[in-house]
Order: structure tokens, then C-alpha cells, then sequence
């Protein structure tokens, strides 16, 4: 279900006005260790399930490609740079978290060309029945995303591992009620306010996003203010 997202997508003011959010049952809190956190790019993992991942202080992330192709026209950064740039980040963020010894593999597989059966394999080998895997949700709308859905979907239903899919870009071009959304499947997890601080703190470890990289159009940032809105909400989302 790959979308266009361009412009500037749903404001967040219309998502957290939408009586249903309230309304979503409660996400238990209870993995039978540290979880398995897959990410397409570098800050999903932060953007998606930041909160959560301050929460349980302990996971192991697979970081699927370096994020490199996030500036593909760039005039200050070379695609090599900024895959070691992100990296860097990444290891930032997790430690501002309070996930400083998390273990992070790096697969380093193309930005916006993931083998799907390799990476299905890659995560086989790492879950085991009931390990809960936290990866973008299968219908988020970028290709890499949808990618690391299905794959972490092929891998749990292989190992028996809880599958749990967190949504980064559907908050972008989805509208509340929208029918191809799996609403109920969503399940909330309201985040205390060191757990919040944590994220928002993990969030800013992420300059090469956040904030322009030049003057030029081709640097400018990736997760401007409004995008950013919609992972300062004081919950979380996933589909369970």
C-alpha cells in the first residue's frame, strides 16, 4: 500500500481531537525480555516507540539500512557520510534513552532497496515464541517500512514471537476513521513524563533529520516541526 507522502500531511491537532484515540485499549506492558526492535532507518525506532523503549530499558535493535539516501541531492553530505552520520546518532539517541549498552546490529542493507527475504531471515534467526518484535507497521506507505513490516511479520509467524507494528508516516497522509487503516488493532500506551522527556531528548539526538543540513532545498530537513508533532503526543501507538 505504498502512498505518495508529500505536502504537509494531517495535522496532529486533528489526530489527538479524535474522540477514538481516547478510546483505544491500553497497550500491557509485560515482554518476556528485551524485545526486538527492527527499524527501516535510523529514528524510526525513537519516532515510533521511543517512549516504550524508555520504558523497558532493554532491547536489541537491528537498524536495517544507515539512512543514507535521506538527502539523496545533498551538497554537504556524501551518502557515505551520512550513513556514519546516523549511525552515530543512532547510538546518541538509544543512550539518552537509557538503552547506552543496547545492542545495535547494523545490516546495512541498501536505504530504499531492502531485501525483504534476507531480512526476513536476519530477524528469524533472532526471535524466539512469545519475544515480542516491535517494526513498522506493513501499510505505513513508505516502501522500506512496508518492507520491514512484512518481514518481521513472515518472521514471527515463523517463530511464534508477538508481533507489534508501530506507524510513522501513516500520521502523515491518513485522515482520522480512515478505512485503510487496522484501527482495531491499535493499542495505547500513555507515556509518564520522564519516559516522554527521555523520547524528546532521543529525538533531538537526530540533527541530520531534524534540522537543515545547508541552505540548499536538497538539505533541508526531513522531520520538520509538524512531522515531529506527531511523535511529541504524550501516548504512543501500535497495532497489536
Amino acid at each position: 500500500m505504498v502512498t505518495v507522502i508529500e505536502g504537509a500531511g494531517t495535522d496532529d491537532t486533528r489526530w489527538r481531537s479524535w474522540p477514538t484515540v481516547g478510546g483505544w485499549p491500553a497497550l500491557t506492558v509485560d515482554p518476556p525480555g528485551p524485545p526486538l526492535v527492527v527499524a527501516p532507518h535510523p529514528d524510526d525506532e525513537v519516532l515510533g516507540v521511543g517512549g516504550l523503549l524508555a520504558l523497558l530499558g532493554d532491547a536489541e535493535v537491528v537498524a536495517v539500512t544507515d539512512g543514507e539516501a535521506s538527502h539523496p541531492g545533498s551538497t554537504v553530505h556524501t551518502q557515505a557520510e551520512l550513513a556514519a552520520l546516523r549511525r552515530e546518532e543512532t547510538a546518541e539517541a538509544l543512550r539518552r534513552l537509557g538503552l547506552g549498552r543496547t545492542a545495535v546490529v547494523h545490516l546495512g542493507q541498501p536505504d530504499g532497496g531492502i531485501d525483504e527475504d534476507a531480512l526476513t531471515a536476519a530477524l528469524t534467526e533472532r526471535l524466539t515464541p512469545g519475544r515480542w518484535c516491535l517494526a513498522t507497521w506493513r501499510g505505513d506507505g513508505h516502501p522500506d517500512h512496508e518492507s520491514v513490516g512484512r518481514a518481521a511479520a513472515a518472521a514471527c509467524a515463523a517463530t511464534g514471537a508477538r508481533l507489534l507494528e508501530y506507524p510513522i508516516w501513516t500520521w502523515h497522509w491518513a485522515q482520522p476513521g480512515d478505512d485503510r487503516v487496522p484501527w482495531d488493532r491499535a493499542r495505547r500506551l500513555d507515556l509518564p513524563s520522564a519516559a516522554r522527556h527521555a523520547k524528546e531528548a532521543a529525538i533531538q539526538a537526530f540533527p541530520s533529520q531534524i534540522a537543515d543540513l545547508g541552505p540548499e532545498p536538497a538539505d533541508a530537513a526531513i522531520l520538520p516541526p509538524h512531522v515531529l508533532a506527531r511523535f511529541r503526543r504524550p501516548f504512543e501507538v501500535v497495532f497489536a
